[in-house]
């Protein structure tokens, strides 16, 4: 019988040992622990008048052409919210895992709030498949090119309303259209040209470790990852607080693994028992 942290370093030693693509997937519980509300709760409810909305309301591409403002101030606050949040152990460990194994890394993100990057992770080895609070783009498409959201437009409560010059920087500087956020809509498709749906199902496929960290498998294309990675049978590491359907494909596929708890404790130490300097001494216990 062994501990968890030798089970996990004997399948840690076995993929360094090859040239293998070593995926890390994320949720909002990530950046959850740098105090970014998930606001799928209380935080996520918009009113307009006397109707609430829920974010699958709210954040559609119906509702932008209906009442393109009302779902920019709701993008506008929640950026707002992330803009003060800072990275916290989680991220910077994933970041350090790209800075060390780096073609051999692939970083893919449910998460807007880009903290990641700031993080140190980059564009090129980070798959934002849900898009970025701080950017926007043209409404009518007139142009693929991403424009980051100008600094001065913020707002700091729910109650708060645009001014006709924040609006006005709203605009497409191409065309002049109005812009949407640069996130996925609820009623909108992934693509590969602004969410990498393809590049995404592509890295899963090479890859030899998935580790997956604070998301429950509410989105699908986070499904179709963890899928065909352990249908292309890599070991699978789910780190989570709580029990969900991605520790339960964790411990289906081969040699995997659920580390119930912190990611922000949990990733730290990880990566340090990739790199050979750790032994998660939190895992002593028998498997």
């Amino acid at each position: 019988m062994c501990t968890k942290t030798e089970h996990l370093k004997k399948l840690i030693d076995r993929v360094m040992q090859t040239d293998n693509l070593i995926t890390v997937l994320t949720g909002a519980g990530v950046s959850a622990e740098s105090g970014i509300p998930t606001f799928r709760g209380p935080e996520g409810y918009w009113t307009v008048g006397s109707q609430h909305y829920q974010p699958s309301e709210i954040a559609t591409f119906h509702m932008l052409n209906e009442n393109p403002k009302e779902v920019w101030k709701w993008f506008l606050y929640r950026r707002g919210v992330c803009a003060s949040a800072q990275p916290n152990p989680g991220h910077l460990a994933i970041a350090d895992m790209e800075a060390r194994l780096g073609e051999r890394f692939q970083l893919i993100t449910q998460n807007v709030d880009g903290l990641h990057l700031k993080a140190g992770n980059t564009l090129a080895k980070t798959f934002q498949v849900h898009g970025n609070l701080n950017y926007m783009r043209c409404i009518e498409e007139c142009a693929d090119s991403l424009t980051l959201i100008p600094s001065n437009i913020s707002l700091s409560s729910r109650t708060e309303d645009l001014s006709k010059s924040d609006w006005d920087q709203l605009v497409c500087p191409q065309c002049g259209a109005i812009t949407r956020p640069h996130v996925l809509l609820w009623d909108e498709s992934y693509d590969e040209q602004y969410y990498r749906y393809y590049s995404a199902i592509g890295a899963a496929k090479k890859t030899k470790l998935l580790i997956v960290v604070g998301t429950t498998g509410s989105a699908n294309l986070p499904n179709q990852i963890v899928h065909t990675a352990g249908e292309s049978g890599a070991t699978i590491i789910d780190i989570n607080i709580d029990f969900n359907q991605f520790s339960r494909a964790a411990e289906k596929s081969v040699g995997g693994v659920f580390l119930k708890g912190s990611s922000a404790t949990y990733l730290p130490e990880l990566a340090k028992l990739i790199f050979g300097e750790s032994t998660l001494g939190e895992l002593n216990q028998p498997i």
